[in-house]
């Protein structure tokens, strides 16, 4: 009898950083690699517990080590206090193109993560966060 091997192929950072170019029509590689680089490092900062090891190892594993090696938040912020985080983060950006890059980012998640992961990192901060996932909102679960 032979043992069959489910392996999971992991989506390259190249990968990522392509979807978020995508995403956010980004005119070039580079700039979609910053971005992408700066919004997961605040976002790291944000998810804690099993929510956190889950997207790292759901990761490219360039992606993973920028979440993974951000120091918890002292206290979660808002939606709209991360956006502006994530503003003072990228040189010339306002709130506005910030909230774009989150967006552009946050809703390319999904596709490595899953939608069950990602509902469980909403669920753990605070409202208006599913929106910059591309998300009208989180339904909550019976």
């Amino acid at each position: 009898m032979t043992r069959r091997r489910h392996s999971v192929v992991k989506r390259s950072w190249a990968e990522l950083v392509d979807a978020v170019r995508e995403s956010g029509q980004y005119p070039t590689r580079a700039e979609a690699e910053r971005v992408t680089r700066v919004v997961l490092s605040a976002l790291g900062g944000h998810v804690t517990g099993d929510e956190r090891v889950a997207l790292a190892r759901a990761l490219p594993e360039q992606a993973a080590r920028v979440v993974a090696g951000q120091i918890p938040a002292t206290r979660p912020l808002t939606a709209a206090e991360f956006v502006e985080s994530v503003a003072a983060r990228i040189e010339g950006a306002t709130t506005a193109t910030a909230r774009w890059d989150v967006s552009s980012v946050l809703s390319a998640l999904p596709r490595w993560a899953g939608e069950a992961l990602v509902d469980r990192i909403l669920s753990q901060l605070p409202p208006g966060y599913a929106l910059l996932f591309g998300r009208a909102e989180l339904m909550p679960t019976a």
